[in-house]
């Protein structure tokens, strides 16, 4: 199993040893040792799946008072996975990383308390399964447009299939104005805006 870190401290893509043979294959989709060994002391307290068609954008989101830590896997199909760094104080505040997560390569993406997360579907049909570290909390729950322009996601769909709520998700420059609502030091003149994508 493989832990490898992005430019988003926190943030990892994870390879887990598949064991294939004529019958077809086996892995360990999760192993609280193997995953504590390498710095994720976090405890998954709800597990949830979602069923998505080709072009369905689901994103970005983000608790604020109960943040949520995700490790996302893909049991049936393709995503473009993106997590944005809104951490304050963190260095790469506004900064972004995407990774393709797909039932055929079998990889995860951890996205760390903090961070807000976001997919596209690339094939005709996903499913995607993800724990959390933190119960779902919709009082609690922010969303940010997937198309902002600052953020500058490229996001490898044309006409995204969005809920009405997401077509609702506020800018990333509201979102830093309600930040001031929870007594924060990010700098809003300056966000460490960037690009960073692990495919």
């Amino acid at each position: 199993m493989r832990f490898a870190p992005t430019d988003l401290s926190g943030v990892l893509i994870i390879e887990p040893d598949v064991h294939r043979d004529a019958r077809g294959f086996f892995l360990e989709t999760y192993h609280a040792t193997k995953y504590h060994d390498a710095g994720l002391f976090v405890p998954f307290v709800q597990d949830n799946q979602s069923s998505s068609v080709r072009n369905t954008l689901r994103g970005l989101h983000l608790q604020l008072r109960k943040p949520q830590g995700k490790l996302v896997r893909v049991v049936e199909g393709e995503i473009w996975d993106v997590a944005v760094d809104l951490r304050c104080g963190s260095p790469t505040f506004g900064r972004w990383n995407a990774v393709i997560l797909s039932a055929d390569n079998f990889k995860q993406l951890y996205v760390p308390p903090g961070c807000a997360h976001g997919f596209c579907v690339l094939s005709h049909h996903a499913q995607i399964e993800y724990k959390c570290t933190a119960l779902y909390d919709p009082c609690d729950e922010v969303g940010i447009a997937h198309n902002d322009p600052v953020l500058a996601i490229p996001w490898p769909v044309q006409q995204p299939l969005l809920s009405e709520r997401d077509k609702r998700n506020i800018s990333f420059s509201a979102f830093i104005d309600l930040l001031s609502d929870f007594n924060t030091s990010v700098d809003v003149a300056e966000p460490a805006v960037g690009i960073r994508a692990n495919l």
